[in-house]
């Protein structure tokens, strides 16, 4: 599985540093963290795609408030989210300008409609993520683009807001927030976030008949890092998120 070069020169440690340094703004910040994520989540797709993304239309799977729109929309796409939560939709208070309420596991768009499909950091929100993944290629244009990328459970980043106290188990993690906090974690386990592994992802993806893996990789480590994806055991702690790109035959 070859990365293309152009994002791997991309991820370099100065980008994995600050990256890092943003996301400790996640819960009292969103919208600076979100605001980076989004800009780089841009470079990455763009990084990996074959083509331009330049007039291509962007499907964003669990679009949240929407705040991936306009890098999307400065490189040129035309992006569209889905998001199933009315809540979520409107939690940043930005315009809905091109979102769709409906679920990840039954998409309401028609197959082979999409140039690029995207799902970043939902997979581990979602009881059915494979299921979900398969609608992602099924809309899909032929020659077109699936980027999958979502946290780890076994990395330190997998129990989100819970900190390293999912390592005990996820329910404990969540009983251990609640005392400390006088109210249940927004991602609750068994609930809200569920556990998911490298190997599961690579699984899903090298077992598409009707598409081709492109990449896999860790999103948030410098190039030099990616290694660690071809080892089992240590890419399920030290990838903390991982990304597959597939294009569609």
């Amino acid at each position: 599985m070859k990365v293309p070069n152009k994002f791997r020169r991309y991820a370099t440690l100065r980008r994995s540093v600050g990256l890092l340094n943003d996301f400790r703004f996640e819960q009292s910040d969103p919208d600076r963290f979100y605001g980076a994520l989004a800009l780089d989540t841009a470079e990455m797709v763009a990084g990996v795609s074959p083509t331009s993304l330049d007039g291509a239309v962007v499907l964003d799977v669990g679009g949240g408030p929407g705040y991936f729109a306009d890098a999307f929309t400065a490189v040129g796409a035309h992006y569209l989210s889905v998001e199933p939560d009315a809540s979520e939709m409107h939690a940043a208070g930005i315009d809905q300008r091109a979102s769709v309420r409906g679920s990840g596991q039954q998409l309401p768009f028609a197959t082979d409609s999409m140039d690029i499909c995207l799902s970043s950091n939902v997979v581990e929100h979602t009881r059915y993520p494979w299921q979900m993944a398969d609608e992602m290629v099924r809309v899909t244009k032929p020659g077109g683009i699936v980027v999958v990328s979502y946290t780890l459970w076994w990395g330190p980043f997998g129990g989100h807001e819970m900190g390293l106290t999912h390592y005990f188990g996820g329910a404990r993690a969540a009983r251990l927030y609640t005392r400390r906090h006088g109210h249940p974690p927004k991602n609750l386990y068994g609930t809200s976030l569920f556990a998911v592994t490298a190997t599961s992802g690579l699984r899903w993806a090298n077992g598409q008949s009707d598409a081709t893996v492109l990449a896999a990789f860790p999103r948030y480590l410098p190039g030099w890092m990616w290694w660690v994806m071809k080892v089992p055991l240590l890419r399920e702690i030290l990838g903390t998120n991982l990304v597959v790109v597939l294009q569609k035959k």
